[in-house]
Parts: structure tokens; C-alpha cells; sequence
């Protein structure tokens, strides 16, 4: 009898370490806006608090650009992406399916800066000034709303040109910060970038105000969200979808929420973005990644 207790126990043991073992691991990953420590400490934060809320490993995967954030959401490399508005529209269209299931409560209402080192000698105002034309320019990310997407729709609706036939020059900075750098270094007269990076330069003291200034903002339009493939009840369980949405729409840490930084997390689907479907399709970025 005893013989067989302990096997019984042995045989217990042994399911219950295999079960730990093929416990799928769910990975999700960012569009790479910013310089990349920042990403990981965000993220690494948030990687540790949706593997509480969700019980299972959670891993978040660092990509070097936007086009491999998407491959990486279509392929299932991860099932979870923290996605631009551009971004989102992109790989949603590619993984049949899948939803956008929470933005930040900042996102309904985002928009774009330009900024403008002084030998540009522009001056703020309501409109983008005539004295663009012939100035270098910056955008961030190719694949970026705020950086490059949204801020090109307006300067074409504004002078009825694309951009290389604006400018004396045309580059492609990567990331917000980097645009940053580069107008206020002087490398490129004029830039547009994400408003929340500026604000938080501005803040902590790292934008020298005589040097780069803010000249324009944009009107508001929808932008960041997490979205989500839509096989994951088929992957992880039934319910999991639900379960991933209500973890993100509770998040209440102050640290976690500064990281972004956003107020909360709020609901989303995908029609909050056809507007910045509409808006790529008309300046053939839809497909640019």
C-alpha cells in the first residue's frame, strides 16, 4: 500500500511539473517610439503585471522598428502589441481578426508638435507658417502616426505639395526623442514629434527653450492602443481575451501609468481608428511598412 501511495504521489508530481512545463507564454511587444531603456523599464513593468493579472509567463519582446513590431504580431510571434494608430490599422489588417482592446485615456485626443530651432526664425502661431518652404525637416519613425503620418497629411493639406518638394531636405529620425535631438541640435531646422515626448522633455528640463521651440500643433486624432491577435481564447483558454482586457483597463499602479505616461486605460475598438486608415490610404501610407 505504501508502495503505491508513493507512486501515486510521484506519478502527481510528475503531471504537475509537466503541466508547469508546456504552460504557454504570452508575449507581447511595442512599436519602438523612444530610446530604448525607457521601453524596457515601461515594459518590463508591465510584462511583470499582466503576468500577475494573467497567471501565466508573460514576456515582453524589444523589436528595433516599427515594420518588425508588425511581422512580429503577424507571425504570433507575440499576441499582444502596443501599437501607434498607423501601426494598429497595418497589423490588424494583416492578422484577420484581431481587435484593438484599450487606448489610453489620452489617446482619444492626441496630436502632433512641430518644432523649430531658432535659425529656422519661425514663430509660433495657428497655422503652419509660409516660411516652412525650403527649410530642412525631420519626421520621426517612417511608420509613425504622430510622427510622421498625421504630420504629413497636414502639410500636404496646407500647401498642396508633398514634402520633398516642401522642403530642402526630408530625413527619418527613428523615434520622437531622436527628432527632438536632432532640432535641437540644429541637424534639421524643423521636426514634428509625438506632443507627450516634448511635454515630458520640457518637464524634467532636457529642451533648451532658446535654442527649439514648439511652432504648430495639430489637430487632435486617435493614436496609441493595444491591440490584440484574435486567436488568443484558441491559444490560452476561453475567456483569456476577456480576461487580457479587463487586466489592461484596470491598470491602477501610478508608477506603471506614469511610465506611458497616461491617466488610464480605456476602451477601444477597431472604428476608433478609420479615420487614420482613411488618412494613410489617401497619402498611400497604408501599406509603407
Amino acid at each position: 500500500m505504501r508502495l503505491l501511495t508513493a507512486l501515486a504521489a510521484l506519478l502527481v508530481s510528475l503531471g504537475v511539473f509537466a503541466a508547469e512545463k508546456t504552460q504557454p507564454e504570452f508575449t507581447f511587444t511595442a512599436i519602438p517610439d523612444q530610446n530604448e531603456a525607457q521601453l524596457r523599464e515601461r515594459f518590463g513593468q508591465m510584462a511583470s503585471y499582466l503576468s500577475e493579472q494573467l497567471g501565466l509567463p508573460v514576456s515582453y519582446i524589444p523589436v528595433k522598428s516599427y515594420p518588425a513590431a508588425i511581422t512580429a504580431f503577424r507571425n504570433n510571434q507575440v499576441q499582444l502589441a502596443w501599437f501607434g494608430g498607423l501601426s494598429g490599422v497595418q497589423a490588424r489588417a494583416l492578422v484577420p481578426g484581431s481587435v484593438a482592446l484599450a487606448q489610453g485615456y489620452e489617446d482619444q485626443f492626441f496630436k502632433s508638435y512641430f518644432i523649430a530651432h531658432k535659425s529656422a526664425g519661425l514663430t509660433p502661431g495657428e497655422q503652419l507658417p509660409e516660411a516652412l518652404r525650403g527649410k530642412t525637416f525631420t519626421f520621426g519613425a517612417k511608420g509613425s502616426t504622430s510622427g510622421r503620418l498625421m504630420p504629413e497629411f497636414y502639410l500636404r493639406e496646407a500647401f498642396g505639395i508633398a514634402p520633398e518638394a516642401l522642403f530642402k531636405r526630408v530625413g527619418f529620425s527613428g523615434d520622437h526623442s531622436r527628432t527632438l535631438a536632432l532640432v535641437q541640435s540644429g541637424a534639421y531646422q524643423v521636426g514634428a514629434l509625438n506632443y507627450s515626448v516634448w511635454d515630458q522633455a520640457v518637464a524634467k528640463g532636457e529642451v533648451d527653450t532658446e535654442q527649439v521651440q514648439l511652432i504648430w500643433t495639430t489637430p487632435t486624432y486617435p493614436d496609441y492602443q493595444w491591440s490584440a491577435r484574435g486567436d488568443l481564447d484558441a491559444q490560452f483558454g476561453a475567456g483569456f481575451t476577456e480576461k487580457l482586457t479587463r487586466a489592461l483597463l484596470t491598470i491602477d499602479d501610478p508608477a506603471l501609468l506614469q511610465s506611458f505616461p497616461r491617466q488610464r486605460f480605456v476602451p477601444a475598438n477597431n472604428g476608433f481608428y478609420q479615420p487614420i486608415e482613411d488618412t494613410a490610404r489617401a497619402i498611400e501610407l497604408m501599406n509603407s511598412w
